[in-house]
């Protein structure tokens, strides 16, 4: 049994739909258990298992990871990230839990350092000392969180951010999600750390190209100083502090560190990731 931990996240959800098409047994975990059984039976996947669980809550976990071997570990970022992560792989652990396969970051940057990827470097140190086979994947920027600018490009025709014109490397979260099934159907491939990218990077003024030839009106692209753009995202934004600061943070070190697409993805999956030009194309209404 694989117990899948963010279920009803970009990724886990994803990540639940390919296991039910493997036909693999999973239990998925939520604190809100009937909008995500509401859910499943959306996409016909009424066979699936769903827990109640809270993460902060140690024997709601237990009760969840009884009989599981598995556990796929997907959080949303935030400030208690180290604390309930690394309870969560101790419980794990307890519980008869023999292999995790952790949503983490990439590589924490001396040279242009990025708070949360210092907690999973924390959360990772942790899963090496549990004695736990595991894998560890860390993607970079996932395409479905450009919905993000959505809202001043329908409104305004124009998005912005601090990037200059850095190429940054994006993937869709569901080569992420189909990756993470390999490593958990797959012994040849888990207990390895994985960096994952799409095939090509792209700077945002890239981007704005692409929006415009899509959508058939001018995209502009406007480039803020770093703490320009920070008071941009919290005052307009409404984005909590350490959340903008995490935005500007990512940003800031696309300038400073040069980023470059690896072949990890078609290796694992014997296939090319999907492109943004398809992800744009396919979501194109959101940016209408």
């Amino acid at each position: 049994m694989i117990v899948i931990m963010g279920a009803t996240g970009t990724i886990g959800s994803a990540l639940l739909q390919r296991l039910a098409d493997l036909g693999v047994p999973v239990k998925a975990l939520s604190r809100e258990p009937e909008k995500l059984r509401d859910q499943i039976r959306e996409k016909g996947r009424s066979t699936i298992e769903v827990a109640s669980v809270d993460a902060s809550d140690p024997e709601s976990l237990r009760r969840a990871f009884t009989g599981a071997s598995q556990l796929f570990l997907a959080m949303a970022n935030s400030p208690r990230q180290i604390e309930l992560e690394t309870s969560i792989i101790h419980i794990a652990a307890e519980s008869g839990i023999e292999h995790i396969v952790k949503i983490s970051s990439p590589a924490f940057e001396q040279r242009s350092p990025v708070a949360v990827a210092g907690w999973h470097q924390e959360i990772e140190r942790t899963l090496s000392e549990s004695g736990l086979t595991h894998t560890v994947l860390r993607p970079y920027a996932f395409m479905q969180n450009l919905m993000r600018l959505a809202p001043t490009i329908t409104t305004q025709n124009v998005f912005f951010g601090s990037m200059g014109d850095s190429r940054c490397n994006f993937i869709d979260c569901r080569d992420i999600a189909d990756v993470a099934a390999e490593a958990l159907t797959n012994r040849k491939v888990s207990g390895q750390i994985y960096t994952l990218t799409g095939s090509e990077t792209f700077s945002y003024p890239q981007i704005a190209s692409q929006l415009s030839a899509l959508l058939n009106r001018p995209i502009s692209y406007i480039n803020m100083e770093p703490q320009v753009l920070l008071r941009n995202l919290i005052e307009h934004g409404h984005m909590p502090p350490w959340l903008a600061n995490h935005v500007v943070e990512i940003q800031t070190m696309s300038t400073v560190v040069p980023e470059s697409p690896n072949d990890t993805v078609k290796c694992l999956l014997g296939r090319e990731p999907r492109t943004l030009e398809a992800f744009l194309h396919e979501y194109v209404e959101n940016f209408q």
